[in-house]
């Protein structure tokens, strides 16, 4: 999978950004609703999705859980680009299943830092070997399968969620602050609202309910996981 595809209903916004990815020596394609991007999909898997929200017919969230469904795709990181950028959409596009969240206006060269941070992130993990399985308390998680289960039951996460709990349960005890984590976790290496990593924090305790004490809070400071009982 070498070409990422990218669904934009505006012409001019969707050409520029295809420039610009391509300019950076990128593989693009755009599209402008969802039945040109499935169509594409039969013959060819990109390695990341660029969406946008406000699309007529099939919106960006209705593609996105419908590519998070799909066995082919549901494993290939997902970045919204889109004019909505309140903290409602940004949790409602995480919680279907987005890995990354960057609203209109956005310049070209963060949009190619952040197609460029998930591609490293996604191409790293593809060719590492297997990790050893994870466990505090009732919390497992396996590398090698990405598989997360609380108490057996199995919880799915997005991309940067089971990125971001194997971070954090690799040490536990240890805390790291939210600039660490959008270093380690997204590659990002400049400047970055540290909300992105609160708003992620939310959402995977939210999906690990019984289990989402194990992720402390350290006031003024970041996150950690805790130790496992004795």
């Amino acid at each position: 999978m070498s070409v990422i595809y990218y669904v934009e209903d505006d012409p001019n916004i969707r050409d520029l950004a295809i420039y610009a990815l391509e300019q950076a020596g990128l593989a693009a394609r755009g599209f402008s609703n969802a039945l040109e991007l499935y169509a594409a999909c039969e013959n060819e898997l990109p390695r990341l999705f660029l969406l946008d929200i406000m699309l007529p017919h099939e919106d960006g969230i209705q593609i996105l859980k419908h590519l998070r469904a799909g066995r082919a795709t549901r494993d290939i990181p997902i970045m919204m680009l889109t004019a909505k950028g309140s903290e409602y959409d940004v949790v409602m596009g995480l919680d279907a299943g987005a890995d990354d969240y960057l609203a209109k206006p956005f310049g070209m060269m963060e949009l190619v830092s952040r197609v460029n941070a998930l591609l490293r992130r996604r191409d790293r993990d593809t060719e590492a070997e297997d990790g050893e399985t994870l466990l505090i308390d009732g919390l497992t998680l396996s590398p090698a399968q990405r598989r997360v289960t609380v108490d057996g039951t199995l919880v799915v996460l997005t991309y940067k969620e089971f990125e971001l709990l194997q971070l954090l349960m690799e040490r536990p005890g240890r805390v790291f602050s939210r600039d660490r984590l959008l270093e380690a976790v997204w590659g990002w290496e400049h400047s970055v609202s540290t909300r992105t990593v609160d708003v992620h924090i939310q959402t995977l305790r939210r999906k690990l309910g019984a289990a989402a004490s194990i992720i402390e809070t350290v006031r003024g400071v970041g996150y950690r996981a805790k130790e496992a009982s004795r």
